[in-house]
């Protein structure tokens, strides 16, 4: 057994060298396969990052009457908190609405003057309302729109006003996911026929010396070794080139990122998270090279 398993090698490596021209076309085309398959990870990663963006800035704030005690606000803000579409809910007081709205208006003398001259706090207090999912808004404002709650309301939750941006953000969201796993397993399936076919054209070429070592008494074991062996070295160099190259586009593409989706710094998360990257990358390198291989042979050896 240790015997065939270093003859295997060992043809493998020779097959590699021989067809020097076949095992770079195949390597090039597996290249391309792999670059596709880390571009559709770092995809997918801004493609989360960018939803995560667009429902962090997207939320309902209700605002109450002035004269709403602050226990009755968290009341409502404790009844918000246990329903399972809500995510998270602040509490803005009157006194720290008026703290933001100077802070805010602080470059502005006529407002800053007009402010101070007040006896009272005009501003009133108000619940920011996140939801778990954008779709989810819809049942949050039905929840606001009982009479129980209303009462203590100024005007309708702002979803109402913002209903159409919200409802269009969250198919945004939808179609980008969606898309982006169809696009990625449409281009996954290309990726390997490709590279199925490269191999099969190497192995066809070395047709005749099939042929011989089956006329001699080769298993088929022997036979179909050395070209698994040949698709897998393909593959595990492909990943490096394809890694190699992946690494220069995110360094030039990551600052304009950065301004479409702050702190996103897709650069770096790739230099974080690359020893990961390489293991996911290899697996899908050997799995086309040592699959498609596998497969080429074995079809030729049954016809």
């Amino acid at each position: 057994m240790i015997t065939v398993i270093s003859r295997i090698f060992q043809f493998g490596l020779k097959n590699f060298r021989r067809n020097g021209w076949l095992s770079m076309a195949t390597m090039a085309i597996m290249t391309v396969a792999l670059f596709v398959f880390g571009s559709l990870i770092i995809f997918g990663v801004i493609t989360d990052r960018a939803a995560a963006s667009i429902q962090d800035k997207i939320d309902i704030s209700v605002y109450f009457n002035t004269n709403t005690s602050e226990d009755q606000i968290l009341n409502i803000q404790q009844s918000l908190e246990g329903l399972s579409e809500v995510q998270s809910v602040s509490y803005i007081s009157r006194d720290q609405a008026l703290a933001i709205f100077k802070q805010n208006h602080a470059s502005d003398a006529t407002v800053s003057q007009a402010i101070n001259e007040l006896d009272t706090n005009p501003l009133e207090a108000s619940l920011n309302i996140k939801a778990k999912d954008p779709s989810q808004y819809a049942a949050i404002a039905q929840y606001l729109s009982s009479p129980d709650i209303t009462q203590y309301l100024d005007g309708q939750p702002s979803y109402y006003n913002n209903q159409t941006v919200i409802e269009r953000l969250a198919k945004i969201v939808k179609t980008v996911e969606t898309g982006g796993f169809v696009v990625a397993l449409l281009l996954a399936l290309i990726a390997g026929l490709v590279a199925f076919n490269t191999i099969r054209l190497a192995i066809y070429s070395n047709r005749e010396e099939i042929g011989v070592m089956r006329v001699v008494g080769a298993s088929n074991a022997l036979v179909r070794g050395p070209y698994v062996v040949e698709g897998v070295l393909c593959g595990a160099i492909s990943t490096v080139v394809s890694l190699i190259l992946i690494a220069p586009m995110l360094y030039f593409v990551s600052p304009y990122l950065d301004v479409f989706i702050p702190g996103l710094s897709i650069f770096r998360y790739f230099y974080v998270h690359l020893l990961q990257f390489f293991l996911y990358e290899l697996l899908f390198g050997v799995v086309i090279g040592g699959l498609s291989s596998f497969i080429a042979v074995r079809r030729y050896l049954r016809n």
